[in-house]
């Protein structure tokens, strides 16, 4: 398997020129979208995004989603006098290895002590533990949509794109996300329009399924409602967390990663971008079959 190293729109520029050639030979060629078309959709079944990190940048505002709750609701761990507070760095570390909210909250609190909080002094059971983690996640989900609501994040550069380049193609198109259901459905509704996600062939969230990613799930679950086959489906996803879900499926995955995601381990994932801006869809349906490392 072939790896290539690109920077920028370089990257896709000189893949053209080795697989398409030069002068009057490439010209004479028909135009991606009329030449690759029916091939494209004869073999690709399904296109499936990722939400946080794909669809947007989304790693801080969840942090600061969750360090407003722990304040709002006084949660502190046992010998801190202050409220809990996830630092950028922790929390990069963290939603790199944990996929949802409850579960990272709770890997946290298994680890510093179960905190005391305005809610309960003292947590007596397990019962307790599960409440408070309920409360504090829903109150959460709340805050990062008012984030969201405020107007000021926008879908990451070719991601609407790409889905109604999908679309036109008769392929099918797919959101797949370990995030809560309401928050997830009121982030779309805002980034994608309203219109854009009713024609989402398939939407999953977290809630959905029993087994967060990494584990291949959500994925599993996505190509039987889709009707389609697990190795003619493109997964695009942002993290090693998802890449192993993808893959665990039995689906190509290609990464667009983010700055918290960048030095991640990706030797798995078909391609690998920076940003999705310059590419188009029959580029990573040919990209499939060699190994892609963007640098810029």
């Amino acid at each position: 398997m072939a790896v290539l190293l690109f920077s920028g729109n370089a990257r896709l520029e000189l893949w053209s020129k080795v697989h398409i050639g030069y002068g009057r030979a490439r010209q004479k060629r028909a135009p991606w979208n009329v030449r690759a078309g029916c091939g494209v959709r004869a073999s690709l079944d399904a296109l499936v995004f990722d939400c946080d990190g794909v669809i947007l940048e989304s790693e801080d505002l969840h942090r600061r989603a969750y360090n407003a709750t722990f304040e709002n609701f006084e949660v502190r761990c046992p010998g801190n006098k202050s409220p809990v507070v996830w630092s950028t760095e922790f929390y990069d570390e963290l939603q790199n290895q944990i996929g949802g909210g409850k579960p990272k909250m709770r890997w946290y609190f298994n680890r510093n002590g179960w905190p005391s909080s305005s809610l309960y002094s003292s947590l007596k059971d397990d019962d307790e533990k599960v409440q408070l983690i309920d409360t504090l996640q829903d109150w959460k989900t709340n805050k990062y949509k008012d984030i969201i609501a405020s107007g000021a994040v926008e879908p990451r550069p070719g991601v609407l794109r790409l889905m109604d380049e999908a679309r036109d193609m008769g392929i099918k198109v797919a959101v797949c996300s370990a995030a809560t259901k309401s928050s997830v459905v009121f982030c779309l509704t805002n980034l994608l329009g309203k219109e854009r996600f009713q024609q989402l062939d398939c939407f999953l969230a977290g809630d959905d399924v029993e087994e967060k990613k990494p584990n291949p799930m959500i994925y599993k679950v996505a190509v039987e409602k889709l009707g389609a086959t697990p190795d003619k489906c493109i997964v695009i996803e942002d993290s090693v967390i998802g890449l192993k879900a993808a893959v665990g499926a039995g689906m190509k995955c290609v990464v667009t990663f983010t700055s918290s995601t960048s030095k991640q381990d990706f030797s798995e994932a078909a391609a690998v971008f920076s940003s999705l801006e310059t590419v188009s869809l029959d580029h990573l349906v040919k990209l499939l079959d060699e190994r892609v490392i963007a640098t810029g």
